[in-house]
């Protein structure tokens, strides 16, 4: 990991304490990390109720199916089953998902992909629950499964809605302008799935006056809460949703195909129920990164500047629609990336197949294009002649150029800083060929091949992401700021899911009011909504909503004080729990200010509208941009075709660094994901079926595999819109870590290296090549 160290202060004998530092930029710990680290904080799969029943799901063997009957006959009559349920059992609105409701809670007549979910059972014991989902008996047509999202175009419907989700055509420019040098290249993009680091779980209640109390890992809790009362048939104020601890979320945590049972089988049974899934059904429900198949074709003029790009991008969105029409978007808006081009046409589809669904995984739709435009620059200066780093500098994109889609780059983008940061970074030194320093080579000490095929590569990767919804998506959070006896309390219903917002909330209450005890109230929806933990959102909509709020308790505070001596709060200040005014005539401590008083405010946090992209894919679709540059140095075993990475040289923009242990640890943790999408991380499909469901089949990185991160540079220019000025960190370093790993394979071997994750056969160097 990165070299940064923190350093401790101790008090002298006979001297106060220095008291603890707060406010924003400080490294203010969590207020759950040392539950978390003790394994006292409680997550959903920890939860218990008086009278608790089982829960278990019935999921489709089969990736395509007719479903010609379902018989609960011998589930419902085992000993100790209290229900089971299936479609016939939902009373209302039988259709949920993300982006687009089209994905039934119980498959009804056709199954579409392995796993789905066809009916549910509650018993008084896990075992009994699932021995009588096994016991449900579902007879089958199988359906020959449409997996290949070349041949969805030509395919029979899979959905009552098509197989085409959405299609995308980018016109940005001259149709006839050409390049003195062309450069192809196809790609593809394989499954990573977000892997939680606890599997799904929930606890339902029932209310006394007929509604229920769901208690789930829930990323969007009003949005969760809205579509379970449509499906129970309820009015929303019936149902509640309470966010339990999150084990932390890439992507939407908590499946609402998990969620939407428990409450069912609650409802029926007028008893708790819980379920706990298993690592292979989590693999099957929840959904992943969206596979992607790319083709490119670049122009560029003598000079190695781009004139022209073109590329089709193909998403498979697997059964279901989910996010996939936004990750679409996102992909065909950064097909050039963080370049300078001035003719782009993309075409980009995303269709139903019967995969497992896709949906957001951080950094969708930009991760993929970064892969494959990284590559072209890679491929352009090798056919030119020219440094790699130094072709990319050539091309930046800058503050006031224009996007592919029209929308000019209004926000701070220092892409050539960044990348010459990490190009002067110092290189890692080369390994000692002895014994004792074996374990540093690709594949570890029983399984590296002879130092002598080992090659070292270097390679570089811009990349970027947006923030916050986009394409006119309304971004809006509430949140209530309430101070008495010096304590304040936060409430607002933004999910901690390990991006640190709790922290932050605490930190800008304290900044703002000087008060160091701040509380931060856990989520349900009683609270006004707050919107998904998703694409930094947190960070400035509802850590806009906290400081607005806290402002205006700041002036309910300080206008008595500045009425009495006759200025206006503006010359006061709050500085360590003291109150002051510019001439030294006012100096008092905010308790001596409260006086008893019980002061608190609401406030609401809107960034400023986006647009839908419109035919030619030409819009002001996004608020805001964040970018990165990687340096990464790997050592390929050309003859294994095993991989090490060395380590990764990081610059990025990050607007304002608001706790810097916290960003740090985001950075690494993007990075180490990225990492995995490269090398290790793809759940595989044979004919729709995923093969090896588990943590054996699917590898993800572990703490031997994280490289050493350097941090070389975080650029603090304030994007004046944004509150605080601060951008999100994790979700670029995601996003550009698999394509510049990618770069130094290609460095190392000079393969192409077209597919991620890279396979061993893809670093292997013959004689002959």
């Amino acid at each position: 990991m990165s070299n940064d160290t923190a350093t401790a202060t101790t008090a002298q004998p006979g001297t106060a304490p220095e008291p603890p530092p707060h406010g924003l930029g400080v490294s203010l710990p969590s207020a759950e990390a040392r539950a978390k680290t003790e394994g006292t904080f409680p997550y959903a799969a920890d939860l218990w109720a008086e009278g608790l029943l089982w829960a278990a799901v019935l999921r489709s063997p089969h990736p395509h199916a007719r479903i010609l009957s379902v018989d609960t006959t011998h589930a419902r009559e085992m000993p100790g089953v209290r229900a089971v349920i299936t479609h016939e059992d939902v009373p209302g609105t039988a259709l949920l998902g993300r982006g687009r409701a089209d994905r039934p809670v119980f498959a009804s007549d056709v199954v579409r992909h392995h796993g789905e979910a066809i009916a549910a059972v509650a018993a008084d014991h896990p075992d009994t629950a699932r021995m009588a989902a096994a016991a449900v008996i579902v007879e089958y047509e199988i359906l020959d499964p449409v997996t290949d999202p070349e041949q969805a175009f030509e395919a029979e419907p899979l959905h009552p809605d098509g197989n085409l989700i959405r299609h995308i055509p980018l016109r940005h420019g001259d149709p006839d302008a050409a390049g003195d040098i062309v450069v192809e290249g196809l790609y593809r993009i394989g499954r990573q799935d977000p892997a939680p680091i606890g599997a799904e779980a929930g606890l339902a209640v029932p209310r006394p006056d007929g509604g229920v109390e769901l208690y789930v890992a829930s990323t969007d809790p009003h949005t969760d809460r809205d579509t379970a009362a449509a499906c129970y048939g309820l009015e929303p104020e019936r149902v509640k949703v309470v966010v339990t601890g999150v084990p932390g979320a890439t992507a939407d945590r908590e499946d609402q195909g998990f969620q939407l049972p428990l409450g069912l089988l609650a409802l029926k049974t007028g008893c708790p129920v819980k379920l706990t899934a298993t690592r292979e059904e989590s693999f099957l429900g929840h959904v992943h990164r969206h596979p992607t198949l790319l083709r490119y074709r670049h122009h560029a003029d003598a000079e190695g500047r781009l004139i022209k790009v073109e590329a089709q991008i193909l998403l498979d969105a697997g059964a279901y629609a989910d996010t996939s029409s936004e990750a679409l978007a996102a992909a065909v808006s950064f097909a050039c990336g963080p370049y300078v081009v001035p003719n782009a046409f993309i075409e980009g589809w995303a269709v139903r197949t019967n995969n497992p669904p896709s949906g957001h995984v951080r950094g969708e739709g930009a991760m993929q294009v970064c892969a494959a435009y990284e590559a072209q620059m890679d491929k352009l200066a090798k056919k030119l002649g020219v440094d790699p780093a130094d072709l990319r500098l050539r091309n930046v994109l800058a503050t006031g150029d224009v996007l592919p889609t029209g929308q000019t780059v209004t926000c701070p983008a220092p892409v050539a800083e960044l990348l010459q940061a990490v190009q002067e970074h110092p290189l890692p030194a080369l390994p000692k060929d002895t014994p004792e320093d074996e374990w540093l080579l690709p594949g570890g000490p029983e399984g590296a091949g002879e130092p002598g095929a080992v090659r070292r590569g270097v390679g570089y990767a811009l990349g970027m992401v947006h923030m916050l919804g986009a394409e006119g998506t309304d971004e809006v959070s509430t949140a209530t700021v309430k101070v008495h006896d010096g304590i304040a309390t936060v409430l607002c219903a933004a999910v901690e899911t390990g991006q640190g917002f709790t922290t932050l909330a605490r930190q800008i209450v304290q900044e703002t009011l000087g008060i160091d005890e701040v509380h931060v109230a856990s989520v349900d929806t009683d609270q006004p909504p707050a919107g998904p933990s998703a694409r930094g959102r947190h960070t400035w909509v509802s850590g806009g909503a906290v400081e607005r709020a806290a402002k205006m308790v700041r002036t309910q505070l300080l206008q008595p004080l500045a009425h009495k001596f006759g200025m206006s709060t503006e010359l006061l200040q709050i500085t360590d729990g003291k109150i002051t005014s510019y001439d030294g005539v006012l100096s008092t401590t905010v308790a001596e200010a409260m006086d008893g008083k019980e002061l608190w405010a609401t406030a609401q946090c809107r960034p400023h509208p986006t647009e839908p992209l419109d035919g030619a894919g030409q819009g002001d679709a996004f608020v805001g941009l964040a970018f990165c540059a990687i340096r990464a140095v790997v050592d390929v075993d050309i003859e294994l075709g095993s991989v090490r990475v060395v380590e990764l040289a990081l610059a990025q923009d990050v607007g304002r660094i608001l706790n810097p242990a916290q960003l740090t640890a985001r950075i690494e943790a993007g990075v180490t994901q990225g990492i995995g999408a490269a090398l290790t991380e793809n759940l595989r499909t044979a004919r729709g079926l995923v093969r090896h469901p588990d943590l054996t089949g699917y590898s993800l990185p572990t703490a031997l595999d994280a490289p050493d991160i350097r941090i070389v540079k975080l650029v603090e220019e304030r994007d004046v819109v944004a509150p605080f000025g601060a951008k999100a960190v994790s979700a670029v370093p995601v996003v550009t870590s698999p394509a510049a790993v990618a770069s130094a394979v290609r460095a190392a071997t000079g393969r192409p290296v077209n597919r991620l994750p890279i396979r061993p056969q893809a670093a292997v160097v013959t004689t002959t090549q």
